[in-house]
């Protein structure tokens, strides 16, 4: 059998857009030759949801757009990732596969396994399929086993297909519209997944899969084909849009090609800016350039999203710059091929402490004169967003949203913090990556000490313990929910353990402010930690 496999990249909420998008690839496989055609989870409605499926008039407009489509397509019958309401008028809806023919009625099949971990919040908007039902459907001559989303992830023998009598059903391959985020390994993961369905139900295996940034989440695309050997008969690129033919009757040859982590979290974080921007209605970025690390590879990846026509730098130096600092922005500018404006923030400085003086007195200076350089670098930036209508990326890593070492209200402002989700580590990792060809963000930037350059003399490690240790502390209490005497327990020294958590816990309230960052990792911080602002759980 011929499928058509459309990697498709919706907007959220977008549902004539959307229907056009999958008409368009609908059309282009036909073409070529395509005896079914198959979008991925929610391509009509896009994902996540979230609320807007509570608005009054989301079911009726999403059964519009659906019977729409279903009235524009031909012969050839089209597999369209959608939602449908319950019957009783709950409120609720499934999350379904719906099978479109020329006249014919629409077919659903929901998801039969529905999950709430980590940014998934299925079971406050969906209900599953009927235990009765059956996810296998006669299709263009063929028997399909129909799958959504998580289903994929459980163990074949637990998830073989069954018929409408509940005992296996004969079908002929089993197919999986998924728009599952991405998270360094998901690619892989997926391949393995539909290998092991593969070879132990003995069947081609095919899995669309969406692409694209909503929000802060991003999906990879990857879609893959399998035949019923588990060798992989296609994939489709990462990171784009894609429309492929894939003959389900061949013998599979290719061999899966996963990207290096620096490379999918450059292609992540590429897209995710790119798509932020251009669906958020924005069409420039500006952004502050420190000379620092962080900064120079935020403008990088800006550049590599929308082109260095359509983002602009600022470096705004105090009394505590450096000289290097300025002409690590300017350099790395010139290298990327941007408009670097060098707007000084010492007068604005100078008259604000001013302002302060009579009240202040008697009190020595100390973070509160700190806090007031980043927060004027975000009044400059802001005025530039509000005058021409950039959007503003905050530049802070993971590392320093974790422990709080960032000003709220000031490096914090922003409208997207393409950096959020890497560790201080990992930052450093990615910028060497940009380098591999040529000098992009200059070798002195990466090489010197980092420092927020807020008073004389300053670095990081004034604060912080080393990065490299930080991160490890960080990653492990973070990402994989350790307490103290676990982390301790594997050889870190117990004080700085707990001095890091404690730094962790106190600034909760930083972090419940913080503008969207970009997901990479399994336990990003956001939507999928949520914790309480005021508590005193010992961790």
């Amino acid at each position: 059998m011929k499928i058509g496999l459309a990697q498709l990249n919706p907007v959220v909420g977008d549902l004539s857009g959307n229907r056009e998008r999958i008409l368009t690839a609908y059309r282009d496989l036909v073409a070529k030759g395509a005896e079914l055609v198959v979008t991925p989870e929610f391509s009509l409605t896009g994902s996540p949801l979230l609320d807007l499926l509570f608005k009054a008039d989301f079911a009726s407009r999403a059964a519009d757009a659906l019977a729409a489509l279903h009235e524009s397509i031909g012969d050839i019958p089209l597999i369209v990732g959608t939602v449908a309401p319950v019957s009783d008028g709950n409120g609720r809806y499934r999350n379904v596969a719906a099978i479109l023919e020329k006249g014919e009625p629409v077919r659903t099949v929901a998801k039969q396994t529905l999950c709430d971990a980590d940014v998934s919040f299925d079971s406050r908007y969906f209900e599953p399929a009927p235990a009765e039902s059956s996810c296998i459907v006669a299709v263009a001559g063929h028997r399909l086993a129909i799958t959504l989303g998580e289903t994929l992830w459980t163990a074949p023998e637990n998830a073989a297909p069954k018929g409408e009598d509940r005992e296996d059903g004969e079908y002929d391959l089993l197919l999986n519209l998924s728009a599952s985020p991405f998270i360094h390994g998901r690619p892989e993961d997926r391949f393995e997944a539909l290998r092991r369905h593969a070879t132990t139900l003995r069947r081609p295996v095919l899995s669309c899969h969406s692409v694209g940034g909503n929000d802060g989440l991003i999906f990879d695309g990857t879609s893959l084909a399998l035949d019923a050997q588990g060798k992989l008969l296609a994939q489709l690129p990462s990171f784009a849009e894609a429309h492929q033919l894939v003959e389900t009757s061949a013998e599979g040859a290719a061999t899966f090609q996963p990207m290096e982590k620096s490379e999918a979290a450059l292609e992540a974080l590429t897209l995710g800016v790119r798509d932020y921007m251009r669906k958020s209605g924005f069409t420039s970025i500006i952004l502050g350039l420190s000379g620092g690390i962080d900064s120079a590879l935020a403008a990088a990846i800006a550049v590599r999203a929308v082109g260095a026509g359509n983002v602009s730098g600022i470096t705004m130096p105090n009394h505590y710059s450096s000289a290097g600092s300025v002409d690590d922005s300017l350099a790395l500018a010139r290298n990327l091929g941007i408009r670097c404006m060098e707007i000084p923030i010492a007068p604005a400085y100078d008259t604000v402490s001013a302002m302060f003086a009579p009240y202040f007195q008697g009190r020595g200076p100390d973070t509160t004169e700190e806090n007031l350089q980043p927060r004027l670098r975000a009044l400059t930036l802001m005025a530039f967003s509000n005058k021409f209508g950039h959007l503003v990326l905050s530049t802070g890593n993971k590392s320093e949203v974790a422990v709080g070492y960032c000003t709220l209200y000031g490096d914090m402002a922003g409208g997207l913090a393409p950096l959020s989700d890497l560790w201080k580590t990992e930052v450093y990792a990615l910028s060497r990556f940009i380098n591999r060809e040529r000098e992009i963000i200059p070798r002195s930037t990466i090489e010197k000490a980092p420092s927020a350059e807020l008073r004389p003399g300053q670095v990081d490690q004034d604060s912080l313990p080393p990065y490299d240790l930080l991160d490890a502390i960080l990653a492990l209490a973070v990402e994989d929910d350790l307490p103290a005497e676990a982390i301790i327990a594997r050889g870190y020294d117990a004080e700085t353990v707990r001095s890091v958590l404690r730094r962790v816990s106190a600034n909760e309230y930083k972090r419940a402010q913080a503008v969207p960052g970009l997901k990479v990792s399994k336990r990003a911080f956001g939507t999928g930690r949520r914790l309480p602002l005021v508590q005193r759980y010992d961790s």
